[in-house]
């Protein structure tokens, strides 16, 4: 009898053995199991998901086709390093294997996606950029100007000039309102610190003023290590009481009808943007000014320039006097008739 006892248990402790390590293969079966994932797929893992959950997840979605999915939590359980997943959105590209997804998750490298803000744009560019985003939650469609000014804080209308130029980065399914909460943010914060560290005297009333000629200096720059000397030519303009009359300014206030040149009876018409005809500055900026264009206007460069003309190469030829910007006129006219020719000659 007691023979036939320990035969009994001796079975019972092999299958019993048997039957864990058939389950243990099967838990590390698991961590090897292919996933199929389509390209660009993301994944999203939400705050406080367990490993029940997060197995359920996987099997929904179709990412882990296995019967045994429901085995991830003692997975996770043998490899307690993998239980540190992090809630996010995460790219599934290059992950082969449930192994491979679990040490993604635990890292906690969200996917990326990017918009490029350019300076000297308007918002009316910046706005169409974050249309064309990729996965990012559009909730200002149908809205005004004026309306996402206000939900930004703005006692203006208008965005112009408010925007920071920058490359953001955000999460998919990030919205368009928060990311561009973050650039009008981050332009209040350049605006503040160009305006207090600026040098004496300066011709102008407050910030806001500085934010429009920053936005005229960084449409008249072509290379960026001049935008403190065109500054300095407004600077001194503006002082002086002389009309700043700069083609951009022109340009931003024909709007739609500006066809790519300026003929003679556009810098005549009145428009409140024209600084051919209005004294000043116009009543907001005409583009999005870079920190680099905040700086060189709240620190321009002392100098005796009030004229500059293209010179050929890029940048520009400043002059200090009428006669002087005369000249340069003529050099420049003369080297674009040249470039011309060549380029003729080459068709």
């Amino acid at each position: 009898m007691l023979k036939k006892t320990l035969l009994s248990l001796g079975m019972l402790a092999v299958v019993t053995a048997g039957a864990l390590g058939y389950g243990y293969k099967k838990i590390t079966d698991l961590a090897s199991h292919p996933l199929i994932v389509h390209a660009d797929q993301f994944f999203i893992v939400e705050k406080g998901t367990s490993s029940q959950k997060l197995a359920k997840q996987l099997e929904e979605q179709g990412i882990v086709q296995h019967a045994d999915v429901a085995l991830l939590p003692y997975l996770i359980r043998l490899h307690p390093e993998l239980s540190h997943f992090k809630a996010g959105v995460y790219s599934l590209n290059g992950l082969k294997t449930v192994e491979d997804l679990l040490k993604h998750l635990n890292l906690g490298k969200e996917v990326q996606l990017n918009v490029k803000f350019i300076e000297g744009k308007t918002f009316k560019t910046f706005r169409e950029q974050l249309e064309k985003a990729s996965y990012l939650e559009q909730t200002l469609t149908g809205k005004s100007e004026a309306e996402i000014a206000k939900m930004l804080g703005l006692s203006s209308e208008k965005l112009e000039g408010w925007i920071s130029p920058d490359t953001y980065n955000y999460v998919p399914y990030s919205t368009d309102f928060e990311l561009l909460n973050r650039a009008y943010q981050k332009q209040q914060k350049a605006l503040d610190d160009a305006w207090q560290n600026r040098v004496e005297n300066l011709p102008l009333a407050n910030p806001y003023e500085m934010l429009i000629l920053a936005s005229i200096v960084e449409k008249e720059t072509g290379v960026a290590n001049e935008r403190p000397q065109v500054a300095s030519v407004f600077v001194n303009r503006l002082k002086q009481g002389w009309k700043l009359e700069t083609d951009p300014t022109v340009i931003y206030g024909l709007g739609e009808r500006y066809n790519g040149k300026i003929y003679k009876k556009d810098l005549q018409e009145a428009t409140p943007y024209n600084t051919y005809v209005i004294d000043g500055l116009p009543p907001t900026p005409i583009a999005m000014p870079s920190e680099a264009a905040l700086k060189a206007v709240s620190q321009p460069d002392s100098t005796p320039y009030f004229f500059f003309v293209a010179d050929g190469t890029g940048g520009h030829k400043f002059s200090r006097s009428l006669n002087e910007h005369n000249q340069a006129v003529k050099e420049w006219r003369k080297i674009e008739r040249e470039r011309k020719q060549t380029t003729e000659g080459t068709k």
